[in-house]
């Protein structure tokens, strides 16, 4: 099942104003936003009785997701980003 993730096609459509990606159009899109929305929800875990290491972990965490999410959705979005 995991070969059918990685066919070739566009999991985003793109957005008619502004930067960036629309809606997912395809299952591994909304796959990959759930999977995004899990990964944040876990980091905020770690601010339950934070520390300063936990809140580094909790950044360092966020703009990793942050940044595989945007790379990922930029390009299997058809035209890429304007």
């Amino acid at each position: 099942m995991l070969h059918k993730f990685f066919e070739p096609g566009d999991w985003f459509a793109p957005k008619k104003r502004g930067k960036g990606s629309g809606v997912p159009t395809a299952w591994q899109g909304w796959v990959v936003i759930v999977t995004y929305i899990g990964v944040v929800m876990g980091l905020s875990r770690l601010l339950v009785r934070p520390s300063m290491a936990d809140y580094v972990m909790w950044a360092v965490g966020m703009v990793l997701a942050t940044g595989l999410m945007m790379v990922i959705a930029r390009n299997r979005t058809p035209g890429r980003w304007r």
